[in-house]
């Protein structure tokens, strides 16, 4: 079941942050996920899925310096302002679980994730970044034009070849139906009243000279 995803950029954010990020690419695609940077949206296969500012927010600062470790410093400048007063370590902790559990790995056997010891954190998958939407965005923007077209009223043109395909279909149908039911017809009278016919042909016939029928 598709669900709704969406990211909320935390106001108190770093502003040099959110114009590093903006300077990026709009498209970003790792595993099954792929990131809107535009709209904050997030989707996994296709399907969008919900998630909260600050967890959104660490996970584009993780993709912008991937492969690179980011320490906890540096989160915490990227998501609070210096005269915000939290607990900074616990609040990293916990954004960071959160993130982890929805992209859908453990600490255990990290797939995106990795924690550097006493440092900060690493993305340590591949991500692409791309201007232009990746062909699963673009295949699912198209699925939905269909959708939208069909509900309209408006059949896309790659389908009026298919539906004179079954209007031929259904015709020949008709035509066989209709020769199969004329040759039974036919067996059942030539089985049924042609011996009749004959019989009655051989009564009426006149007497010969060495005929049975006289």
């Amino acid at each position: 079941m598709t669900s709704n995803f969406s990211s909320t950029l935390d106001p108190a954010m770093d502003p040099g942050f959110l114009q590093e990020a903006s300077n990026k690419a709009r498209y970003v695609r790792f595993g099954p996920f792929c990131i809107d940077q535009h709209r904050q949206q997030v989707s996994r296969s296709g399907a969008r899925i919900r998630l909260h500012g600050k967890v959104y927010q660490v996970l584009i600062v993780l993709l912008q310096k991937q492969g690179e470790v980011v320490t906890r410093e540096e989160l915490k400048q990227a998501l609070w302002p210096a005269d915000t007063h939290v607990n900074y370590d616990a609040n990293v902790n916990t954004t960071v679980n959160k993130l982890r559990q929805a992209l859908g790995e453990s600490t255990e056997k990290p797939v995106y994730i990795e924690t550097i010891p006493r440092k900060g954190y690493s993305f340590i998958s591949s991500a692409e970044f791309s201007e232009t939407p990746f062909p699963a965005i673009a295949g699912k923007l198209q699925e939905s034009e269909t959708l939208n077209a069909a509900s309209s009223g408006e059949l896309p043109h790659a389908q009026a070849p298919r539906s004179n395909k079954w209007f031929t279909v259904i015709i020949v149908g008709l035509i066989l139906a209709g020769m199969l039911l004329g040759a039974g017809v036919a067996t059942y009278w030539i089985s049924h009243f042609a011996p009749q016919l004959r019989h009655s042909a051989l009564r009426k016939a006149p007497c010969t000279a060495g005929s049975n029928a006289c």
